[in-house]
């Protein structure tokens, strides 16, 4: 048996969430990279060009916040952006900050994003279907609000946490 063929045990790494969690990301990750190429538009650089799409006028502290992005590597993404001719600085009305907008040509790039966007979401339903789309996302945004989902208590039974795909979600 070669090298290449040995099965590699995982132990439990295949049970884990944080695991299982970062092996579809970095498939639906490499989804967006191919489909996103021709722009050479990374997801976080989506993300921010989004917020400010959708909220003309956010000072850079507020779309950093809202996308859980660091101020310094945000400053270096807005750089950039800025110096593609995608967005801008404008003085803000405290004078102490920025607000965000989006230029012309990075509203062209966004109407020109939207459809190629559609289309890797849809390659991603393909894999679950609606319902496990729409399960997907709501099991995951209740790990990004941080409360936990607890079955009820039968029969004198302390409740449990529910594991997707169990009868009771």
């Amino acid at each position: 048996m070669s090298e290449r063929d040995k099965t590699i045990d995982l132990g439990p790494l295949p049970e884990l969430i944080g695991y299982v969690l970062r092996r579809a990301q970095l498939a639906v990750f490499q989804d967006f990279f191919a489909a996103f190429a021709p722009f050479d538009i990374r997801p976080a650089q989506f993300s921010v060009l989004t917020i400010i799409e959708r909220n003309p006028g956010l000072t850079q502290t507020q779309v950093a916040e809202a996308l859980g992005i660091k101020r310094t590597n945000f400053v270096g993404m807005l750089d950039e952006l800025e110096k593609r001719g995608f967005a801008e600085r404008r003085q803000a009305r405290d004078k102490r900050s920025y607000a965000l907008y989006l230029t012309a040509d990075g509203s062209a790039l966004m109407r020109k994003l939207k459809p190629v966007l559609k289309s890797h979401e849809a390659r991603m339903i393909d894999r679950l279907g609606e319902d496990g789309r729409d399960r997907l996302v709501a099991l995951l945004s209740e790990i990004v609000d941080g409360k936990p989902r607890r079955a009820p208590i039968r029969n004198g039974k302390a409740s449990r946490t529910l594991r997707p795909g169990s009868a009771e979600t």
